[in-house]
């Protein structure tokens, strides 16, 4: 009896996929890393904290002190000047609210009517406080200038 044809194109199917698995199989064989020498995997870190094949240089070590090492967030630098001085750069009477623009740093701080002392208008100097908020900062004890 003969064999059918699909019979035939599934037998030349498997037998590629053998010979497909025996190639990987070597190549993973002739490319296999383990049983190099210890000396062949390792990484050193030069002293500018780099990656690198080879050992550091003994001459370019330098020492650390301990108390030097920063863990955690920054520590504030030198405490700011509480007091600011800005322009207002928008203000809406309808709704009580507004931007100034801080002198310093050019950003904008919400201001809210509630921490006006008198009421202001687009470009009036003022001077306030910063005070950190979920959303970001706002103006407090927001008080006109000349």
């Amino acid at each position: 009896m003969s064999e059918s044809f699909a019979k035939k194109e599934k037998e030349k199917r498997k037998a590629k996929e053998r010979q497909d698995k025996a190639q990987k199989m070597k190549e993973r064989k002739s490319n296999n890393t383990k049983g190099k020498s210890l000396e062949d995997m390792m990484a050193y870190l030069d002293e500018n904290g780099n990656i690198s094949s080879t050992p550091p240089d003994p001459s370019k070590r330098r020492e650390v002190n301990i108390d030097d090492i920063q863990l955690g967030a920054a520590k504030p630098g030198a405490p700011e000047d509480p007091q600011r001085h800005g322009i207002v750069a928008f203000f809406n009477d309808a709704k009580g609210y507004g931007f100034i623009t801080d002198n310093q740093t050019k950003e904008n701080v919400f201001v809210h009517a509630n921490q006006l002392s008198q009421p202001v208008k687009e470009r009036d100097k003022v001077t306030f406080e910063k005070e950190r908020t979920p959303k970001g900062y706002s103006a407090t004890n927001v008080k006109k200038v000349g």
